[in-house]
């Protein structure tokens, strides 16, 4: 009994002894947990519970030339509460008032957020949703509810803001401009303005901000404060102007609808500094609507056709181995150059015709002879032509993906001893609309050759941080003869060639027309035929303003596919509207007579004022400053709008109108 018993305690002491050192080894652990592994574990849990999260820097403001907002980013709200933060005393002191303010934001019953809210508190929710994808003044009117404008800490408020980004136009313009697009990994891609400008300009720094996980991927701020507040960005000026903006798209826009195209663009550029007016890209949907798919007028390189002429006679002309007299045989419409016919679109053809008439008439075999005669045996000497302008090369233009031209030479795979006939009316190349424009830009000025400009300023509010003037790429494509010969005959292409129909007394327009084939290559083309129809040019023919390019893709043949008859119409209506609709505003020899008149009526109006203290003058036209003393004498309330220079333009009380003891009057100043 006794060896048993000093059995059973020896047991209990070896059991007793293991559980003293396992004592031991976790009072070692928590030690070495607290002390020595501390920092290392509290990061772990604060990294999986606590994080900064980055907020959104605002993107800068794009605008118009005018200062028309063209793109502006918006900021949007998702307002939450934590019911579990608050202290019981000031829970209850203020749910009722709280509800009874959602109640009345909402139109929902006082009782149904009541018992919302006080069931989440329940259930230790730290995360209710209120408000969903509010303005920011729906947001400012939230934080003044009870409790909730208590903040984060004790009133349980949480917001989460992103920013969404607007256009003002709609789609007008939206692909020059600038949109974001997501791609399958999530990575952000934009394109237009704000592609080429957002990394640089404005894209703005981006905040920190402390939130905690709640649980269920819910974050809450830990504070109403940022760690790091964000910067926006800086705004864009662009040289676009909205009202010609507007005709261009329109213009464009019935066209394609009544031709039934697939897609087609539009650009206008001003002749003196290169800059872009109006750009417009429209794509046919399945469902026959059109929108801004791609940026056709950088991107799509493609042959140009008989817009291309003029490039081939002005090489001829320039290199003096023909004149503007010079006869070329044209036949009677059909041509055979190394075993392959070429085709006049005029039944019977034109017969003997001078070179400046085979361009008129847009003679694809009269062009196609003068350059094969006179280049044949040194076909690089036209090339070098065609070089020395820079049309073997992209513009460089600041929108990202531009088309690379493809001018093609002997020993390249497309080179045969027909290359060089087929280039001379605008076939075996390519060019972006936007290319071709630049350099009939050059002809309507005198011969000098601008990058084509679609910034003008970057601003942070009215201070400017960078400034784009003009870049000019070919101080003189040619000599004065050969520009004056090539003006004259763009100018006879309207009146009584192939752009005839065009024609207009009042009006004066120079430009060529272009037709070529597209997809010839493919079996179903005989069956299917497929065109591109182009206009390019500039107006007026005397003293030009503004070059134009119209190119419109496989228009129904059955309706038309000439490009007197698909772009032609879109030009005259863009060059018309433009001076009947845009006022000229560089009329004005020196500002000093705007200044000097300014005066004067201000001075009138100051009279007006100090004799006839409720009576509204006129303030269109005069300073905001100076309009806002006059005002603060006549005992009513003034709120000044105020954007860009600070001219007047509109005022919210007609003048001569009595005005009210108080009465707030509102100016709009730009």
């Amino acid at each position: 009994m006794a060896v048993n018993e000093k059995g059973i305690l020896n047991r209990l002491y070896f059991i007793a002894g293991c559980m003293f050192v396992f004592g031991l080894a976790v009072l070692f652990k928590l030690f070495s947990i607290q002390f020595l592994q501390g920092d290392k574990y509290r990061a772990l849990v604060e990294k999986r519970d606590v994080k900064n999260v980055t907020i959104p820097a605002n993107r800068g403001n794009v605008y118009a030339d005018d200062g028309s907002l063209l793109a502006t980013s918006i900021p949007k709200y998702n307002i939450a509460i934590d019911a579990v933060i608050s202290p019981t005393s000031k829970f209850e002191e203020f749910i009722k008032p709280l509800c009874d303010s959602l109640s009345n934001y909402s139109g929902k019953s006082s009782s149904y957020y009541e018992k919302s809210i006080r069931k989440a508190r329940a259930n230790k929710n730290q995360y209710l949703l209120l408000a969903r994808n509010i303005n920011y003044t729906d947001y400012t009117r939230f934080r003044s509810f009870p409790l909730l404008k208590l903040g984060a800490i004790p009133g349980g408020l949480i917001v989460n803001q992103q920013t969404k980004r607007e256009f003002p136009m709609g789609s007008i313009a939206q692909r020059s401009i600038g949109y974001e697009r997501f791609d399958d990994d999530g990575n952000v891609t934009r394109a237009g303005i704000d592609g080429a400008f957002g990394e640089k300009y404005l894209r703005g720094t981006d905040g920190k901000r402390l939130k905690q996980k709640i649980g269920k991927n819910k974050w809450k701020p830990l504070t109403d404060y940022n760690q790091v507040e964000p910067k926006d960005g800086y705004d864009v000026y662009t040289t676009l102007d909205v009202n010609i903006q507007d005709i261009a798209h329109h213009s464009l826009l019935g066209q394609l609808e009544y031709y039934e195209a697939e897609h087609g663009c539009v650009v206008v550029m001003d002749v003196k500094t290169g800059e872009v007016k109006a750009i417009s890209n429209l794509a046919k949907t399945s469902k026959g609507n059109y929108y801004e798919k791609r940026n056709y007028a950088v991107w799509e390189s493609h042959e140009p056709g008989s817009t291309f002429k003029v490039m081939a006679l002005m090489a001829a002309l320039e290199d003096k181995v023909v004149d503007t007299a010079t006869i070329v045989d044209t036949k009677k419409g059909m041509k055979r150059f190394y075993g392959r016919s070429i085709y006049d679109s005029h039944h019977g053809g034109y017969g003997k015709i001078s070179a400046a008439r085979a361009l008129e008439v847009s003679s694809n075999i009269g062009l196609a002879t003068i350059i094969d005669e006179n280049y044949s045996e040194n076909p690089k000497r036209f090339l070098n032509r065609l070089k020395k302008w820079n049309l073997n090369e992209p513009l460089g233009v600041s929108i990202k993906g531009e088309g690379i031209p493809d001018i093609p030479e002997p020993g390249d795979k497309k080179w045969s001893k027909n290359a060089l006939p087929s280039m001379a009316y605008g076939y075996n190349l390519s060019l972006t609309p936007l290319q071709t424009l630049a350099f009939y830009n050059a002809i309507a000025n005198d011969g000098e050759m601008l990058k084509p400009r679609f910034i003008k300023a970057v601003k942070e509010f009215d201070k400017e941080i960078e400034v784009f003037e003009k870049t000019v790429t070919n101080k003189k494509i040619c000599s004065d003869k050969t520009l004056g010969e090539i003006q004259e005959i763009l100018k006879n292409v309207v009146e009584r060639g192939t752009g005839s129909r065009l024609y207009s007394p009042d009006f004066s327009m120079a430009g060529k027309t272009g037709t070529a084939q597209t997809e010839y290559w493919m079996e179903d083309w005989q069956e299917n035929k497929r065109y591109i129809s182009s206009f390019a040019g500039y107006f007026p023919a005397e003293n030009p303003k503004y070059s134009c390019i119209v190119v419109i893709h496989k228009p129904s043949i059955e309706k038309g596919y000439y490009g007197a008859d698909v772009t032609g119409p879109v030009f005259k209506r863009i060059a018309q509207k433009i001076f009947t609709d845009t006022p000229l505003i560089d009329e004005l020899e020196s500002l000093e007579v705007k200044t000097s008149l300014v005066q004067k009526e201000y001075d009138g109006y100051y009279e007006t004022a100090k004799t006839y203290k409720t009576i509204m003058p006129n303030l269109v036209g005069m300073p905001a400053m100076d309009a806002l003393a006059l005002l603060e004498n006549m005992d009513v309330e003034v709120k000044v709008k105020l954007n860009g220079r600070g001219i007047v333009k509109e005022q919210s009380v007609n003048k001569s109108t009595k005005l009210k003891h108080n009465q707030t009057v509102i100016l709009k100043a730009s």
